[in-house]
């Protein structure tokens, strides 16, 4: 029986072929890995090369992101992603034999993955904004074995030499699609980009369609933000003056909260919806549909160090909320009584407009429950900003700077 390395047609390093060849099965048994190509690569690749600092085993293992660069707060600013993330990515772009690819954000290895990928009658450029990235990648990928990928500096969110390309990559989260990218599609090109919106980032990849960019698939992930011309901070709003409790708003248009002083030192009222859930069962597209769905949509987060438990929100990293004026309501769950491994869900109300905010989000529960908790989820599609509104699809309209996304539910 033919085995993966025989595929790669070249022996591996003595030592490191059982690693690689174990983070393949798992890969394939947790459903990240479906194609023999991008196994064949992942195998072939010696991922510890391009993280020297961490020890062997840890850089083959499947869940964990190898951090390269940290900011002055001690926050990632570069990583070699996930394995699992990385196998993900490239089946969702479908890299293919002989394309041209283009990839934002250079790890190294990611850029390596797809070199074996398209194989030698393709051509792989990775471009970064951070010279540190820039030589780390260039300096690993030469000791690798992958010199014929072309490794350069400059705002991934401009213009690149070497295109019309047949996919690119964004390894990087972004808040809008530059026009740049666009761009540097042929027609029928897709992109895969980690894109954030209302906080929520999803890896979508799109198709080129003229001057709009349709979504093929989209899956849940996260990746540390795009630097340069197009990076985006979140507006955060602290309502107790301290680190405890964060309100953020990611968009352009974003509630007044002005208002919002003294609210959580109001009673806080409960109200619950009749939807269930078990303990393993994934909710990604209520978030989703939520911030679709609800005006003066944000994310809640609790600093664990310093909850007071004044709030309990369904999620304390990032959970639902809605602000109108002095009042607030966010997602909450309970437990069913007798039922350890079932919960409903619900909203936790703040202000005199408790109730009608917390009654806004359980319909909306109500809603996805009905019509979307098993649907294929939203098609998303981004035009240029000018787009005028009767020339967008049905749907939630989130104007970025460069393009206007909409967001469409079945």
């Amino acid at each position: 029986m033919s085995t993966l390395a025989d595929s790669v047609g070249r022996s591996l390093p003595d030592g490191d072929e059982a690693l690689r060849t174990a983070m393949v099965e798992a890969l394939r048994s947790s459903g990240a890995l479906r194609t023999d190509r991008v196994a064949a690569a992942l195998l072939a690749v010696p991922r510890h090369v391009f993280a020297p600092e961490v020890p062997v085993a840890e850089a083959y293992e499947p869940e964990r992101a190898l951090v390269t660069k940290r900011d002055e707060y001690g926050l990632a600013v570069s990583s070699v992603s996930a394995a699992r993330i990385q196998a993900q990515m490239l089946e969702q772009a479908d890299v293919r034999p002989g394309m041209r690819v283009l990839e934002v954000g250079s790890g190294g290895y990611n850029a390596a993955l797809i070199a074996e990928v398209v194989g030698p009658d393709g051509e792989v450029v990775t471009v970064d904004i951070d010279p540190f990235v820039t030589d780390r990648a260039q300096k690993y990928l030469a000791e690798a074995g992958y010199e014929r990928v072309r490794v350069v500096l400059a705002d991934g969110s401009g213009p690149v030499e070497g295109g019309p390309f047949d996919r690119i990559i964004v390894t990087v989260g972004a808040w809008d699609l530059p026009p740049a990218w666009t761009g540097a599609l042929v027609e029928g090109g897709t992109i895969t980009v980690p894109l954030r919106m209302h906080g929520l980032t999803r890896s979508i990849t799109f198709r080129r369609e003229g001057e709009r960019l349709v979504s093929v698939s989209a899956t849940v992930s996260g990746f540390v933000k795009i630097q340069g011309a197009d990076a985006h901070d979140e507006f955060l709003v602290l309502p107790r003056g301290t680190k405890e409790i964060g309100l953020r708003f990611d968009e352009l248009e974003r509630p007044d909260t002005s208002r919002l002083g003294g609210v959580l030192d109001t009673p806080r009222a409960e109200w619950w919806s009749g939807v269930t859930v078990g303990n393993q069962e994934p909710f990604d597209s209520l978030y989703l549909w939520l911030a679709s769905s609800l005006p003066g949509f944000g994310l809640m987060s609790v600093d664990p160090e310093l909850d007071t438990k004044t709030v309990a929100p369904a999620n304390r990293m990032a959970c639902p909320v809605i602000v109108d004026g002095d009042s607030l309501a966010y997602l909450a769950l309970r437990r069913i009584a007798d039922d350890p491994v079932t919960f409903e869900f619900g909203a936790h109300g703040f202000g005199p407009d408790e109730g009608p905010l917390a009654a806004l989000i359980n319909t909306e529960v109500r809603k996805w429950d009905r019509e979307h908790r098993t649907s294929d989820g939203p098609v998303f599609t981004a035009q240029p900003i000018g787009t005028p509104n009767d020339q967008l699809p049905d749907g939630l309209v989130v104007d970025k700077t460069h393009v206007r996304l909409t967001i469409s539910w079945p």
